[in-house]
């Protein structure tokens, strides 16, 4: 899988092979009942974001497995906080888990569906802009300008590299160039001796 962000501030998760469809979510919508993800783990971070906007921590409420394999088949996530319920039944001091939760339920091709949200809260919810952690939106343009200067310092060095790497044969067929010259200039002196060792001059 592979996320990106687009100027519309959204995450497209795109996975699989060309040509099969892709995961876009903006970044600070809503959750709502047919929202897909490409799996769990895209699901509860999305859902993970969108608590931190609204003020709330997340928490598993209920895990369903699949009597085949065992496996994860459904999920339910909630706020973690409790609020007060004031019923005919229950007593009005009474507490109870937050009702605000999304259900996720995997679907047959792998995809997690959101199959049912509640939004509403029964206790106060409350932002702290210091303890709130940067939005994914912030996070995503950092790794891009990080990702994008990286890219250019490797495509520099590659360019380097070639250079050195063609000044270093340039050098070394220069020098196999002059080693020649110069054997080729010792074998002449060498002949010219022999002929004169052949014919020494006579003195006058």
């Amino acid at each position: 899988m592979e996320a990106s962000l687009d100027d519309g501030n959204r995450i497209v998760l795109t996975y699989g092979d060309a040509g099969m469809s892709a995961h876009e979510v903006h970044i600070n919508q809503e959750p709502y009942e047919g929202m897909s993800f490409e799996s769990e783990k895209a699901a509860r971070e999305f859902y993970d974001n969108y608590a931190s906007r609204e003020g709330f921590t997340t928490r598993v409420l209920s895990s369903r497995k699949s009597e085949q394999d065992g496996s994860i088949i459904s999920r339910g996530l909630g706020c973690r906080g409790v609020g007060r319920i004031k019923t005919a039944i229950e007593k009005q001091d009474r507490q109870n888990v937050c009702t605000a939760m999304i259900l996720l339920k995997r679907e047959k091709d792998g995809e997690w569906v959101i199959r049912k949200f509640v939004k509403d809260h029964n206790h106060p919810v409350m932002v702290d802009s210091e303890k709130t952690p940067r939005t994914l939106d912030e996070k995503d343009k950092k790794i891009q300008e990080l990702t994008a200067e990286v890219r250019v310092k490797k495509r520099l060095s590659a360019s380097y590299r070639e250079q050195l790497e063609a000044l270093l044969k340039d050098i070394e067929g220069h020098g196999e160039h002059i080693s020649k010259k110069i054997h080729s200039v010792n074998e002449t002196l060498r002949k010219l001796d022999a002929e004169m060792g052949k014919h020494p001059k006579m003195d006058k």
